[in-house]
């Protein structure tokens, strides 16, 4: 029933032209994946966290091993001016990468403070180190190559999900589908051009076919030997198959543009009889596994006909690299949230600890603002569905999926404070209706002008509010 009404919903303003048309997205069949996926949807606010033995170098997770001349992939340090050196140092940063303040225990608290509900963690990145103990390679953090094995916490994942788990948040697992550690995808018979693979499988399929089962296995390590899991993140959208190949997806391809299939119906079926419900989101592989959409360090300007998350950085990079990073501001972050709930969406977050296995406390700051806020104006964001007109200027709109009840939310720019008297945009009430500034227990009194409904905010709540980075209005019944 749930899923007709959000289907009714979206037709209605599909038809109007209210939401943006891209590639026709597909809803699931499968029932558990349909509940699974509202109660996502409902969760609004999540964190991704990215972290691996790059962290030692304060590098780009993976992408300065891609031998592409762009912005991302650049080398730097001691062994930049010569790939294979560079190549073979980063392969060995395993031996001096000992985190050894990492305490998961720590970011699950702090991410549950903040008002996150999931987590999403990276497994193993492009790079193929992997942060599980899989059986498959021996390039992980617990082999004994890895420094960091002789910790008892050394299993990474399992470590991580075992701490959001205990603190009632859902697990989401970061997988890369290419691994340029790994022969059958990287092979070392022929030089790397790009971030895709190096020969063409249709022309060694027994190469290729070997590469599949690889990534078949890992994933179902993971789907095993980890607890339970409510999304696999699948990232590296150039590892597709030739009927997703789009003009929108043709400039993933690189130079050779070989099709590689990894045959995700087979790992998702698996997958799935492992975590039932599980979401899948294939990212930027449009179709049936492809469960939300990711876009990533951008939101919507509209709303769209499809379940949709940002995934967007707190600072400069996807983890704390050093001490020139620089973080988004408390009332960027919430205005963010803000802005993308009222658009139908979710924020996903990104952080990282750095190379000691901690969060930097500019990290810790901000959980701890964004916790504050939440806490006084979080039910105007969990459950909560868009209401038109969605975002106007400064003000974002959203209504609680199940009761009449409508927030209304003001995003100050510069010096922007509480007034005494304040013009919140039109939205309908009834003799029957109040008002409420979150944050402040009594209702206020109200004007129906011509322009909109005038609030009078007693001194008392702007005292006591005049701090928050943004400030929402509650419209129902009381």
């Amino acid at each position: 029933m749930t899923r007709q009404i959000t289907i009714l919903l979206l037709s209605v303003l599909f038809s109007t032209g209210i939401i943006a048309q891209e590639e026709p997205y597909i809803w699931p069949k499968d029932q558990l994946v349909v509940t699974k996926l509202q109660q996502w949807q409902d969760w609004k606010f999540g964190v991704i966290i990215h972290w691996g033995a790059y962290s030692q170098w304060g590098v780009v997770e993976s992408w300065s091993l891609c031998p592409e001349d762009e912005s991302w992939c650049q080398r730097k340090g001691p062994y930049a001016a010569n790939y294979s050196e560079y190549k073979k140092a980063y392969e060995n940063i395993r031996h001096e990468f000992n985190p050894v303040k990492f305490n998961p225990d720590l970011w699950a608290a702090a991410t549950k403070e903040a008002g996150m509900k999931y987590v999403v963690f990276t497994t193993k990145h492009h790079d193929g180190f992997c942060m599980f103990d899989s059986k498959y390679t021996d390039y992980k953090i617990t082999d004994a190559q890895s420094v960091f094995s002789s910790n008892p916490r050394s299993n990474v994942v399992k470590e991580v999900f075992t701490a959001f788990r205990k603190n009632g948040m859902g697990i989401g697992a970061y997988f890369s589908k290419p691994d340029w550690h790994n022969e059958n995808y990287w092979w070392p018979y022929f030089p790397s051009l790009d971030r895709n693979v190096n020969y063409d499988p249709t022309k060694y399929p027994e190469r290729w076919k070997k590469f599949q089962d690889f990534t078949y296995n890992q994933v179902e390590e993971l789907m095993k030997n980890y607890g339970d899991i409510d999304i696999l993140w699948l990232d590296g959208g150039w590892v597709r198959p030739s009927a997703s190949i789009t003009n929108e997806s043709r400039p993933w391809l690189g130079k050779k543009q070989w099709i590689q299939d990894v045959n995700i119906p087979w790992i998702v079926t698996m997958a799935r009889k492992k975590q039932p419900g599980l979401l899948v989101v294939d990212r930027s592989v449009h179709g049936e596994f492809e469960n939300y959409r990711t876009p990533e360090q951008q939101v919507p300007e509209q709303l769209v006909n499809y379940p949709w998350e940002s995934c967007v950085t707190l600072g400069d990079n996807w983890y704390s690299t050093g001490p020139n990073e620089k973080y988004k501001s408390l009332k960027q972050v919430v205005h963010l949230l803000v802005n993308i709930v009222a658009k139908g969406g979710n924020l996903l977050l990104g952080i990282g600890p750095d190379k000691t296995g901690d969060l930097v406390p500019e990290v810790y700051d901000r959980l701890k603002g964004i916790g504050s806020w939440m806490k006084i104006n979080g039910e105007g964001i969990y459950g909560s569905i868009p209401y038109p007109p969605y975002r106007t200027g400064q003000w974002c709109f959203t209504k609680s999926r199940l009761t009449p009840t409508v927030y209304v939310f003001y995003l100050p720019q510069g010096n922007d404070t509480l007034q005494e008297h304040m013009l919140l945009p039109k939205v309908p009430v009834n003799v029957n209706s109040k008002i409420y500034l979150l944050g402040y227990s009594k209702a206020l009194s109200i004007k129906e002008t011509s322009d909109g409904l005038l609030v009078n905010i007693p001194k008392q709540a702007i005292e006591q509010l005049k701090r928050q980075p943004a400030w929402g209005f509650k419209i129902g019944e009381k």
